[in-house]
């Protein structure tokens, strides 16, 4: 008999396959797969040695399965499951996803076309590039930002090396920002009140100090610096800062760098399995 398998993803298929193997087709089907270079070499071969037992989950489209339903020791069989446990084994395949693609397109070419613009291939997918690298850490570094009004962090490298850290919010001993520490961020300044938060940049700056940054630094931020850590950035002697979320001066900030020597870019990592 030669059975063929399918149904849903998730639903056992593979379990019911091994079922058969090892239960109901003891020594009377071959231990080592038989692979076929397309369906037509599968039934022929499979018609010429009828009397074996035969397995596949290979059997997927209509113009393959109707070289096989007229043979009389054919068994197509159906294998499902309920859609919350598949949801169950699916949540918990999740965790080990690289990349997740959503495949809505009406034509195979849309979906080849998709698949070429996220270049499966790309190295940084596996092992992050330096930038991906600390690009990934500067966006941790935000997360221990107490500021009102948006988390930045910043990771300043020299020789592929941290010299230092840094996140937004307000000087070391005053309240923090969410508790109320700085009234601009928090909506409740006077007219005069500046806001008392340091930027992420100044921070990592500030702990870093002009001796210990030296010839080559590079400062990578997850918002591309303000006016006010721009200039800051180029009088400490950074030579490259590299940023990932666009921020509303990110042209004056441009031009400043590009008048002092400073390079400017946007990384753009890899889309991860969230994103797609």
């Amino acid at each position: 008999m030669f059975i063929a398998i399918i149904g849903t993803k998730l639903s056992g298929k593979s379990t019911v396959q091994r079922y058969l193997k090892s239960s109901q087709f003891p020594g009377n089907i071959r231990d080592e797969p038989v692979t076929f270079t397309s369906a037509v070499g599968m039934s022929e071969y499979t018609t010429r040695n009828w009397r074996s037992n035969f397995v596949t989950l290979d059997l997927n489209n209509i113009e393959d399965l109707q070289l096989f339903v007229k043979r009389p020791f054919f068994m197509l069989v159906s294998v499902d499951a309920p859609l919350l446990d598949r949801y169950m084994r699916y949540n918990g395949l999740q965790k080990f996803v690289h990349l997740h693609v959503v495949n809505d397109f009406d034509t195979i070419a849309s979906l080849h076309s998709h698949l070429d613009d996220l270049d499966l291939l790309d190295p940084d997918r596996l092992r992050p590039s330096w930038d991906t690298y600390f690009m990934t850490l500067a966006s941790l570094a935000s997360m221990r930002s107490n500021c009102m009004k948006r988390r930045v962090g910043a990771i300043l490298v020299r020789d592929k090396r941290i010299v230092a850290t840094g996140y937004n919010g307000t000087p070391r001993g005053m309240i923090n920002c969410n508790e109320g520490g700085c009234a601009q961020c928090n909506g409740t300044a006077s007219h005069n009140e500046a806001c008392l938060c340091l930027h992420a940049e100044e921070n990592a700056l500030l702990e870093a100090g002009r001796e210990r940054i030296g010839a080559g630094a590079i400062l990578y931020c997850n918002t591309c610096p303000c006016l006010t850590c721009t200039v800051k950035i180029v009088q400490m002697g950074v030579t490259e800062v590299v940023y990932s979320l666009s921020y509303k001066v990110d042209d004056a900030s441009a031009r400043i760098f590009r008048d002092a020597g400073v390079q400017l870019r946007r990384h753009a990592p890899p889309p991860g399995p969230e994103d797609i």
